[in-house]
């Protein structure tokens, strides 16, 4: 490390011990223990690639533009009603909450105040004085404090709007969110449901750190975690007929309402903008989550609730970073999987595989090994060997070389539900493997399961793929040290991804057959990427279990092209990638971000426009 970098990284650490970061490590220190500790405390200590503080500096919208928005002539001109439940909110943070919403270049609102603080008198002196300036604001006075999710009912009696949004007392919205939801719903009716990036912010409203840059719909990872939370709107129709809040659901009451929400919407918007700020304060579930654990034992709850109603089983556990969730589905019955291993010479690491694979805990499964043009004598004998067991066979693909086709073929054999495409020089690390992914398999909704793998040095050769990354596609938190969990958890939570590797992939047969299978036109490159975006468009989930591990020996320096015709052939399969996905290259990647780089693979922040 060079003494350049040694020096930013010692300002940036200084920069963050401050009294009360210390006490706030401490707090951590208990809960996590020692080693998950110094985890935790070396990504918190890694200066960001891109500053947040100045790039948010830079991409906030000017008062130019603000003023720019309020000329706009509307033809919908949607009402939008913010409910905001008060309870002995400091006056500071009431006041700068109350301006935010003053201050919006989007005129057509309503700011509809339940006050659960009858005997705070100078409160109810600011809400009475601001309801009088501004017709718009309305309160209504509680007689006592009933709970913040009977307190936000309360509220929503008084909106009257199209759309209702949610914002807590001491926090703020970005002077051009009602703006951006406003013309979201001019373009397109059928949204039912909006949602937005956010950020945190300082008491003193000085620091603008931590973004949360999301991505679009992502059912897996609301499950995984409350990623929608700020900002949150829905059509007030839907608030109807799912009767508001629900206070046995108190302290994670947003989470349930969210996934109610949603269940009944038409379509779900998500506005990759920041467009809301979280106040953090020392008693905020933000800064110190360990404060509310009732709040995450209700969020629980709330996820099995969901699971529930989509018709399927599963068991909610609290992860230890508070906040975040492991979902286990429960398989139904004992469904047979078809394990593809294309291989060509390769004992040594066949062998290892096939040790691996017998280790797991699930048995009802066949192996199809797709032998590719072998030459040795050994290899022979060792299919000998394998073919002893009545649960493996050996097929033989006797044309060149040709990822898709081998696959294709193999599958052709497969007497499987679930077709479990998995590379020779790959090791199981997780020994109810097979349970896991055709558990999540088996869910109507999936098509696709993918899962985490490792370089042997224990750092991470994939955790997902993201569309764009790289020119095409490419791997999330590759070498990344295996016992870190990345940007927002990412890396170790279950979630929806557009593709995964086939390294290690399982697909149901059915739609493996629906789709077409693999594309033979991309012999080496992208394939996997391909038949999951295919697998997309024809309307299932790509799921990226975590869960799930495995040791992939691929060397880090493999991918060099180092003769023209592979060269050519690499080439000609980027120019197809590009042609058949051009729409999707241009638009983005829906489940990650635009305001997040495509040449880093970690979910740093893209330079700014």
């Amino acid at each position: 490390m060079s003494d350049t970098k040694k020096n930013n990284r010692l300002g940036h650490m200084l920069k963050k011990l401050t009294p009360y970061n210390i006490q706030k490590g401490f707090r951590y220190l208990k809960h996590f223990g020692p080693k998950e500790f110094l985890v935790r405390l070396s990504e918190r200590l890694e200066p960001e690639e891109v500053p947040y503080d100045s790039w948010y500096s830079q991409y906030r919208i000017t008062q130019q533009e603000l003023e720019k928005q309020k000329m706009r002539k509307w033809s919908r001109n949607v009402q939008i009603s913010i409910v905001v439940p008060v309870y002995k909110t400091p006056i500071p943070f009431l006041k700068q909450m109350i301006d935010s919403v003053i201050n919006q270049s989007y005129g057509n609102w309503e700011l509809c105040i339940a006050n659960a603080s009858p005997k705070e008198q100078e409160l109810h002196e600011v809400l009475d004085a601001y309801s009088k300036k501004d017709s718009r604001i309305r309160v209504l006075d509680l007689d006592s404090n009933e709970g913040i999710a009977q307190n936000t009912n309360a509220a929503l009696t008084m909106a009257a709007g199209d759309y209702i949004g949610l914002l807590d007392h001491d926090d703020l919205l970005a002077p051009n969110a009602l703006y951006e939801v406003a013309s979201a719903l001019e373009q397109d009716s059928d949204i039912e449901v909006i949602y937005t990036d956010e950020d945190k912010v300082t008491t003193d409203l000085s620091e603008h750190f931590q973004p949360n840059l999301k991505p679009d719909f992502n059912l897996d990872l609301l499950r995984s975690n409350n990623y929608i939370c700020h900002f949150f709107l829905v059509k007030t129709s839907i608030v109807h007929s799912i009767g508001g809040f629900r206070q046995e659901y108190n302290g994670a009451q947003d989470y349930d309402f969210i996934f109610r929400s949603i269940r009944g919407a038409k379509k779900v918007h998500h506005i990759p903008e920041i467009l809301y700020h979280w106040r953090v304060h020392k008693a905020s579930t933000a800064d110190n989550p360990a404060s509310k654990m009732y709040a995450f034992e209700a969020g629980r709850k709330a996820i099995e609730e969901d699971i529930r109603q989509s018709g399927d089983f599963g068991e909610v556990t609290l992860k230890k970073d508070l906040g975040f969730y492991q979902v286990r589905y429960q398989l139904q019955g004992e469904p047979l999987i078809s394990i593809i291993i294309p291989n060509k010479d390769e004992k040594k690491s066949l062998e290892k595989c096939m040790k691996s694979i017998r280790k797991s805990s699930y048995h009802n499964y066949e192996i199809i090994i797709v032998e590719n043009n072998s030459t040795t004598e050994e290899i022979k004998a060792y299919y000998d060997e394998l073919q002893k067991d009545e649960r493996v066979q050996v097929v033989v693909w006797e044309k060149e070389f040709n990822y898709s086709a081998i696959n294709n073929f193999g599958a052709s054999f497969a007497k499987g539900e679930y077709l479990l495409f998995l590379n020779n020089d790959v090791e199981v690390i997780t020994g109810d493997w097979l349970e896991q992914m055709a558990s999540n398999c088996q869910r109507k909704e999936v098509g696709i399961v993918g899962v985490k793998l490792y370089y042997p040095d224990n750092t991470i050769q994939h955790a997902g793929t993201v569309i764009g990354i790289g020119g095409i596609a490419g791997h999330m938190f590759v070498n990344m040290p295996r016992s870190r969990s990345g940007y927002m958890h990412k890396a170790s939570l279950q979630m929806n991804y557009s593709a995964v590797t086939a390294a290690c992939m399982m697909m149901k047969k059915s739609v493996f057959e629906e789709v077409s299978g693999f594309e033979e036109k991309l012999s080496v490159a992208f394939n996997d990427v391909d038949l999951c975006l295919r697998c997309n468009q024809a309307g299932y989930l790509v799921v990226y279990d975590p869960y799930v591990e495995l040791y992939h020996y691929e060397s880090k320096s493999r991918g060099t092209e180092d003769n023209p015709d592979k060269v050519r052939r690499f080439q000609s399969e980027i120019e197809f990638m590009r042609t058949r996905w051009e729409d999707l290259l241009k638009k983005g990647d829906p489940y990650y971000n635009k305001n997040l780089s495509l040449s880093k693979w970690n979910y740093s922040l893209k330079y700014n426009r």
